[in-house]
């Protein structure tokens, strides 16, 4: 099975675990999603300085700036099985 394969049922899978991960770990498997997905960030920061959510959705995703999405996809096939385990 090759990466784009297994990362997309890890998307699946991630919709499906048995109990919810922590903040920390959602923003994680955000911001892997979406540099496997869409590469190095391409939006603005958010302009509101009180919306923390999407503050730190953009930081998440920023961090990530230069890693390939294979590298991403791969980092999270293997969070969602630690998460599965």
């Amino acid at each position: 099975m090759d990466l784009k394969q297994l990362f997309e049922e890890a998307v699946a899978e991630s919709k499906t675990l048995s109990e919810k991960p922590s903040n920390d770990t959602l923003l994680q498997l955000y911001s892997l999603y979406k540099q496997a997905t869409e590469g190095d960030i391409n939006i603005d920061a958010p302009a509101n300085p009180f919306d923390f959510v999407a503050k730190a959705k953009y930081q998440a995703w920023e961090e990530l700036k230069g890693k390939t999405k294979e590298e991403a996809m791969q980092q999270y096939v293997e969070l969602v099985q630690k998460l599965k385990s």
